[in-house]
């Protein structure tokens, strides 16, 4: 059976990728998004924390058994080894089953929301196109510090370990500015729609 046709979202941290995914899905869209299937494996009882326990210490989890993520976000920002590490047991798990659950969609296409897409490489094979979604990166700084309530200090080391701007947008083949008012946004988004839905239909043929 031919897999749904499916774009990769992607954009650096703070960029608005959720609210571009949830647009998506109004509009009908199938979404799998790669942080949500992340919580589930490092929730209390998920298939990442018997490595993450071993590989870290008790140190990174939390008294209900799952992930401490305000501990292990200063351990893996502050060691680029740690991080490494998180990711090589979080990765294949994570891409194992975004693969399944775009295979398993019915919606007319997918779209698969990936925040490190750039940085892995690692999605090529399930998609048919990347749309990134972009604004600069003081808007970020302003939209991480008011959403997690970090410093300013801490917000740009979250960027500076992302693939930077030009990179993305190097690899996009669509682009939403989302540095505006919502209402362009959703214009954006209405138009893209349109788009991906043509080119689901002659996907399949």
């Amino acid at each position: 059976m031919t897999r749904p046709y499916c774009v990769g979202l992607t954009g650096g941290i703070g960029s608005g990728k959720s609210r571009v995914a949830s647009l998506f899905a109004e509009f009908g869209a199938g979404v799998v998004d790669t942080d949500l299937i992340a919580r589930e494996l490092t929730a209390p009882g998920g298939a990442a924390m018997a490595a993450i326990r071993a590989g870290f210490g008790a140190g990174v989890v939390a008294c209900d058994g799952g992930l401490d993520r305000a501990a292990m976000r200063r351990l893996v920002f502050a060691d680029a080894g740690a991080r490494r590490r998180l990711e090589a047991i979080l990765h294949p798990l994570i891409r194992a089953r975004a693969a399944a659950a775009v295979a398993a969609a019915t919606a007319p296409y997918v779209l698969l929301v990936v925040p490190l897409l750039i940085e892995t490489g690692a999605y090529g094979g399930l998609l048919d196109r990347v749309l990134v979604v972009d604004c600069s990166p003081a808007r970020q700084i302003e939209r991480v510090m008011r959403r997690d309530g970090v410093t300013a200090a801490t917000a740009q080391a979250m960027l500076a370990a992302q693939a930077g701007r030009a990179e993305r947008l190097a690899a996009a083949d669509d682009v939403i500015d989302n540095e505006g008012e919502p209402e362009h946004l959703a214009a954006a988004v209405a138009a893209l729609h349109r788009a991906y839905l043509q080119a689901a239909r002659d996907h399949a043929g």
